[in-house]
C-alpha cells in the first residue's frame, strides 16, 4: 500500500529505516576497528585498517543506495499494478481481498470489510497517471541519504585514533562512542514506537556490542 499511502509523505526513510543503516554501518566499520590490536605499535598499521573501514562503509553505502532505488522502483511498480487492477476488476469482493493483503494484518482486520470498501472505492475512481510510475528527485535524494547514513556512522568512530597516538586508548574511545551511538538509535526507535527510551537504547547498545564480537569472532 505504499504507493496509494507513502507517495505524499516527505520522504521514504522513517526512523526505523535511517536507525537501521546507521547501525548497519556502525558494525561495518567495527569490525575493521575491532582487529586493531591494541598492541599495534605501528601507527600505519591502524591507517591502513582505518581506510580499510572508509572503504568498506563507501562500497556498502553505495550497495545500499541502489538497492534503496531498486526496491522503491520495484513498489511503485507494484502500487500501479495494484490500482490498475482495483479500477479493471468489477468484483468488490476481489478489489477488498487485494487491499487486504498490502496491509499488516492487524490493520486490516480492524478496519474491517466497511473499510476496506470505502478505500476500495475510493482507488477505484482515481484516476491513473498517465504514465508508468518512474524515480523522482526525491527518491534519488533518499538514495543519497542512505549513502552518508552508512559513510558517515564510520567517522564518530575514527575520530579517536586522530586524536592520540595511544592505540589502546583510542581503541576503547572508538568503542565507547559506537556503544553511545547504538544506545542513541535504540532510543529513536523507542521514541518512534512509543517504548520505553532508556531501556529500549540500553537493549540495542547491549545487542549491538554482541553483534560486534560475534561479527570479529566470525572474521567478519
Amino acid at each position: 500500500m505504499s504507493a496509494t499511502v507513502n507517495e505524499g509523505s516527505d520522504t521514504a526513510l522513517d526512523p526505523v529505516y535511517r536507525a537501521s543503516e546507521v547501525i548497519f554501518g556502525l558494525l561495518m566499520a567495527m569490525s575493521f576497528i575491532g582487529s586493531i590490536s591494541v598492541a599495534t605499535d605501528g601507527r600505519e598499521e591502524v591507517r591502513t585498517l582505518l581506510i580499510a573501514a572508509l572503504g568498506c562503509n563507501l562500497a556498502w553505502g553505495l550497495v545500499d543506495a541502489v538497492m534503496h532505488l531498486v526496491a522503491t522502483k520495484t513498489q511503485k511498480r507494484r502500487n500501479y499494478a495494484m490500482l490498475e487492477k482495483l479500477q479493471i476488476g468489477k468484483n468488490p469482493v476481489e478489489g477488498r481481498a487485494l487491499l487486504a493483503e498490502e496491509m499488516p494484518g492487524p490493520l486490516a482486520a480492524s478496519i474491517g470489510e466497511d473499510g476496506l470498501e470505502q478505500l476500495r472505492q475510493k482507488l477505484a475512481g482515481k484516476s491513473l497517471p498517465v504514465t508508468r510510475p518512474s524515480l523522482t528527485g526525491r527518491d534519488f535524494g533518499d538514495a543519497i541519504i542512505v549513502f552518508f547514513l552508512v559513510v558517515l556512522s564510520t567517522f564518530p568512530l575514527v575520530i579517536p585514533f586522530m586524536l592520540t597516538d595511544d592505540t589502546a586508548r583510542a581503541l576503547l574511545w572508538s568503542r565507547l562512542v559506537a556503544v553511545a551511538m547504538l544506545f542513541i538509535a535504540g532510543a529513536t526507535l523507542a521514541r518512534y514506537s512509543s517504548g520505553n527510551v532508556w531501556l529500549n537504547g540500553l537493549v540495542m547498545a547491549t545487542l549491538g556490542a554482541l553483534l560486534m564480537a560475534a561479527i570479529m569472532a566470525l572474521g567478519g
